[in-house]
């Protein structure tokens, strides 16, 4: 019996939650019939000065459109965006394998990961700025530190899940390490890896938005901040719902490639 087939033996599927086998889109338009509903009635009480009705959000967001104001923010903020999460997640993953499975790494890393995960992004948005200007790189670079940290500790969650016996069985066998990885670290592995990178996604919107209010001329943050300085409402309106449908876009295909790599394993998702 060959290591993989060992690993194939010792994979079990792991399913996810059930998952209806078909939805009913009256759901999807009931509910946003009704938030938009709460938004007329909020937006009238309040006035445009304070709350923007969906009337007014739709308009200014036709106006920035043409102006390519809101496709140039939308760009640059999705831009940094992918560049800061995918290098966290290609330095996380592999740093969370190695804390896992070399217990020397392990014990010289974790306190600093333990230190910096409690250390907010937005703290070194000004050092960031100092050290390395106010252009792309200094965005990136926090991206990357909301990104690495969160990977990395998914992924040593899941290297600690691994269940020692399966590692013991395919070792008996003459698996070399190389073997172990890929017949049975990576496969239960892979799912914590997805979810640390889907979980890094949400937090690295939230750093661009503080990183681009502060140091930033272009950007969903920048125009929200700017937006705010020209008493437009409407504007900032645009700008959180554009970031909505931004992260939901990513976060979908974040999931989609999550869900082959898992295939690709044996590992139903």
């Amino acid at each position: 019996m060959t290591v993989n087939a060992v690993g194939d033996r010792l994979r079990k599927p792991v399913s996810a939650a059930p998952r209806a086998s078909s939805r009913n889109p009256l759901y999807l338009v009931g509910s946003l019939a009704l938030g938009l509903g709460v938004w007329f009635v909020v937006a009238g009480l309040y006035g445009p000065e304070v709350f923007a009705s969906p009337g007014d959000t739709l308009a200014a967001a036709v106006d920035l459109a043409r102006s390519g104001e809101l496709w140039l923010a939308t760009q640059a903020s999705a831009g940094r965006i992918l560049a800061g999460w995918s290098l966290g997640v290609l330095l996380g993953a592999p740093i969370g394998l190695l804390m896992g499975r070399i217990q020397l790494i392990g014990r010289l890393l974790d306190p600093y990961v333990q230190f910096f995960r409690f250390v907010p992004p937005i703290s070194f948005v000004t050092l960031a700025v100092v050290w390395l200007g106010i252009g792309e790189a200094s965005k990136i670079v926090l991206i990357v530190y909301t990104s690495v940290f969160i990977v990395a500790i998914n992924t040593l969650a899941g290297v600690v899940a691994i269940n020692e016996n399966q590692l013991r069985a395919a070792a008996t066998l003459g698996a070399s390490r190389r073997q172990l990885l890929h017949a049975v670290v990576l496969p239960a592995v892979v799912p914590y890896i997805f979810t640390g990178a889907r979980l890094a996604m949400g937090n690295s919107f939230l750093t661009i938005v503080s990183a681009e209010m502060v140091a930033a001329n272009t950007g969903l943050g920048a125009l929200i901040w700017q937006s705010r300085n020209f008493g437009r409402i409407d504007w900032i309106f645009v700008g959180i719902i554009v970031l909505g449908v931004l992260g939901f876009l990513f976060d979908r295909i974040v999931l989609w490639i999550g869900r082959r790599a898992l295939m690709r394993f044996g590992v139903k998702g």
